[in-house]
């Protein structure tokens, strides 16, 4: 094998649902991925990098917070701050830079690398190169919101 990257799954198990799926600590982002219609869209050709919150990542939002986000009323904020999770691109972890990087929903990412990689500020990637046959997936600690989204006003 000449891949030096012997550590990571050299069999690609499916879309990036399927892998997100069969691993239980992205239960709560499959279930969001669900509520918010975006199963088919992240199943298609891609290709994407998704910074995948894990459960704990979720569990560390305010209380109520997840609940309320699912709700029908929020589904249009639910989506933006998961599409803000997305690169429209295949990013592997030895290509990552530090700088702004465009997602999906239209915001910018500022990405940190230095002692490991940070997203803005607050997530660390904990995780990477997780295999998808349309992509790859980063695993962070910590759910990132959009600047012009009011988490807190949806628990009021």
């Amino acid at each position: 094998m000449s891949d030096s990257s012997t550590d990571h799954a050299t069999e690609t198990v499916g879309d990036i649902v399927a892998v997100a799926s069969a691993n239980e600590s992205f239960s709560t982002l499959v279930a969001a991925v669900s509520a918010a219609g975006l199963v088919e869209t992240l199943q298609g050709a891609g290709p994407f990098t998704v910074f995948a919150p894990t459960n704990e990542a979720f569990a560390a939002l305010p209380a109520g917070l997840v609940d309320a986000l699912l709700l029908e009323e929020n589904h249009e904020t639910l989506v933006k701050i998961l599409t803000y999770h997305v690169v429209g691109a295949k990013v592997m972890a030895a290509d990552v830079a530090s700088g702004d990087v465009a997602t999906v929903e239209g915001s910018m990412l500022s990405v940190v690398v230095a002692d490991g990689v940070k997203i803005n500020g607050s997530a660390t990637v904990t995780a990477t190169d997780v295999m998808a046959s349309n992509g790859v997936i980063h695993v962070i600690d910590a759910v990132l919101v959009p600047a012009d989204v009011d988490a807190a006003a949806l628990l009021s």
